[in-house]
C-alpha cells in the first residue's frame, strides 16, 4: 500500500497530515458516523489510500467531491494538492450540517483550504469543476446528473465502484451518454474507478 504514496511522490509532513486525518475520523466517528464504523480500523487502506489514488489521474483547478461526509477523497486530494504547493480550488458539498462541520474543523486542524458547501447537491450553484469525485454517494445515473450540473465542459467525472459497476454503467447508459475509462482500484481487488467525459442526457 505504501507503494501508492510512493508513486505520487508524497513528503513525509503530507503522509503526517494524512495521518492525523485517519486519527481524526477516529476521534469523530463515534458521534458523527462519518463512515462505516467496521472500517475504521482500516481508515488508512480503504479510506485514505483508496482516496489518494484518485490524484493523478486528470489535472485541476476547481475539484468538487459531492457527498464528501468523513472527507474521503475530498480532503485527501486538498492534502496532497497542498503538499505539492498547489493552489488549486477544493470544494466539498456535504448537506449534513454535523458532517460539514467536522470537514471545516478538519481541514482547520490540517492547515489546508477547502471550501465546504453545506447544502443538497441539487441546491448549489453549478461549480464548473475540472474533476467531480463521489465515493459510495449514489448510482451512476444518479451521478450522471449531478456531473451535468456541476462539471465544466472539459471537465472529467471520477467515481469509485464495487464489483456491481458493469450493472450500474448499463443502467446509466439507458438515459446518458458519456466516454468512460474503466481503471481496477489500486487498493481493493474487484473494485474500478470509473473515468468518465462529455456526460450527456439522451
Amino acid at each position: 500500500m505504501t507503494e501508492l504514496l510512493a508513486g505520487l511522490d508524497v513528503s513525509r509532513e503530507t503522509i503526517e497530515k494524512l495521518k492525523s486525518l485517519e486519527s481524526l475520523l477516529a476521534k469523530w466517528n463515534p458521534a458523527i458516523n462519518l463512515v462505516a464504523r467496521s472500517t475504521v480500523d482500516a481508515a488508512w487502506s480503504r479510506h485514505i489510500l483508496d482516496s489518494a489514488q484518485l490524484f493523478q489521474i486528470a489535472p485541476f483547478r476547481v475539484w468538487a467531491d459531492l457527498g464528501s461526509g468523513g472527507g474521503f477523497p475530498g480532503l485527501v486530494i486538498a492534502v496532497l494538492a497542498e503538499g505539492r504547493g498547489s493552489d488549486a480550488r477544493v470544494v466539498l458539498v456535504e448537506a449534513d450540517q454535523r458532517k460539514a462541520t467536522f470537514l471545516r474543523e478538519a481541514a482547520r486542524g490540517l492547515g489546508v483550504r477547502v471550501q465546504v458547501e453545506a447544502q443538497r447537491i441539487e441546491s448549489v450553484d453549478p461549480l464548473a469543476a475540472d474533476i467531480l469525485s463521489a465515493r459510495a454517494l449514489a448510482p451512476l445515473s444518479a451521478l450522471c446528473g449531478f456531473a451535468a450540473r456541476h462539471l465544466a465542459p472539459a471537465g472529467t467525472a471520477i467515481f469509485p465502484k464495487g464489483q456491481n459497476w458493469e450493472a450500474e454503467v448499463a443502467e446509466a447508459r439507458k438515459s446518458w451518454k458519456f466516454d468512460l475509462d474503466v481503471r481496477p482500484s489500486l487498493v481493493e481487488a474487484g473494485s474500478v474507478v470509473l473515468v468518465m467525459k462529455a456526460i450527456v442526457h439522451v
